[in-house]
């Protein structure tokens, strides 16, 4: 079934995806609703100008407001007659409708049945930590600051005891709706370039709010209020309560989108991306 409220009857169409780049702080996360600004909504208004009708769209994954995006990807049925004139109406199209803190950087077409969340076998986040005894004017919203001095040795020791497939029930948020809390985490890295301290993760799914947790209790290791053992034995109770306050959304951007064949930073033209 189609996405548009549409007769299929009337019009060819063609599913395309949309890697999709935005602001996180001024929207309530990607999910279109009916009362508050979301990433969705502005683009289901954006393509629906284009198309003439009301156009939905369906994302890799939903973000929380305030989390940012570089390489979200989406799915949409348009036009097959205006795609197979001009792919790029959909790029720039898309953009000139859309409000400056989102921008869709990059297309193609994809099968009918193809599916933006149900087809994606792995996705990436990158957590970024402003670590410095002042806060910056220009990364206000772009980072947790963190003024006390981190260890990021004492995180990468703990992080390694994610890796692989295991329960994670104890950075599992409230209201999670998964039916169970086994996910496959495949990368975790922890660097630091001069007072940025990025967390790069990538795994077959996650649970609500599972990163800002992992996040907030690593950076609770780096701090020394706990040791990466501890870390371990926090991950083997499965008990949320036990672990670290959840760290901020400003921090959290959505990086990548893995499907059979390729990902959503290929669309935007960085290669050799690892999962």
């Amino acid at each position: 079934m189609h996405d548009v409220g549409m007769d299929m009857n009337k019009e060819k169409y063609q599913r395309i995806a949309l890697v999709v780049e935005f602001d996180g702080r001024n929207f309530h996360g990607w999910q279109k609703q009916d009362n508050a600004r979301s990433v969705q909504g502005c683009l289901n208004d954006a393509l629906a100008t284009l198309e003439g009708h009301p156009v939905v769209t369906a994302a890799a994954g939903r973000t929380d407001a305030g989390v940012h995006a570089e390489a979200l990807l989406t799915h949409a049925d348009v036009s097959l007659a205006r795609w197979q004139r001009s792919p790029r109406a959909y790029l720039h199209g898309c953009n000139s409708k859309l409000p400056d803190e989102i921008r869709v950087v990059g297309v193609r077409a994809v099968g009918a049945d193809f599916h933006a969340r149900f087809h994606c076998h792995g996705r990436a986040y990158r957590y970024q930590i402003w670590n410095r005894n002042t806060a910056s004017a220009l990364q206000r919203w772009r980072h947790w600051w963190m003024p006390r001095k981190i260890n990021i040795e004492l995180m990468q020791q703990a992080a390694t005891y994610c890796l692989g497939e295991h329960d994670f029930s104890a950075l599992r948020g409230a209201g999670c709706q998964a039916a169970h809390a086994e996910k496959n985490i495949r990368l975790l890295e922890v660097t630091q370039y001069e007072h940025c301290i990025s967390i790069e993760v990538a795994a077959n799914a996650f649970l609500y709010h599972m990163v800002r947790n992992l996040v907030g209790n690593l950076v609770e290791v780096g701090a020394g209020k706990r040791t990466p053992d501890d870390f371990a034995l926090l991950l083997a109770s499965g008990d949320r309560s036990l672990g670290a306050a959840t760290a901020p959304a400003r921090g959290l951007y959505f990086t990548n989108a893995f499907y059979e064949g390729f990902c959503s930073r290929e669309l935007i033209g960085v290669q050799n991306e690892r999962f």
